[in-house]
């Protein structure tokens, strides 16, 4: 799998790059019911080949990453955390309360 791969299966949902896997699970599904011929007014083989195929590639690369819980990555996700534990103890005008 290269980069353009991965960026491929990504654009093919429609999806940022950065997303949840519930939100990729999410929209997976979104797009074969509607290109699926039970249930989609407009059946599409093609399309629902393509949308497993690049779930299948996106599973892939989720499978294989390696995930940080570095301090530095987890404040950069909840940036709030961060203010939190930097001032919980301040009060009105910055002496510890």
């Amino acid at each position: 799998m290269s980069y353009d791969d991965l960026v491929a299966a990504l654009a093919e949902f429609d999806l940022p790059h950065q997303v949840t896997m519930k939100k990729i699970r999410s929209r997976h599904r979104q797009l074969v019911r509607r290109y699926h011929p039970d249930h989609g007014a407009d059946p599409d083989n093609d399309k629902i080949r393509r949308l497993n195929a690049a779930y299948k590639v996106i599973s892939e690369y989720l499978n294989d990453y390696r995930f940080d819980f570095s301090q530095e990555t987890f404040y950069s996700q909840y940036p709030e955390e961060r203010l939190r534990e930097q001032f919980y103890d301040v009060g009105l005008w910055g002496e510890k309360g």
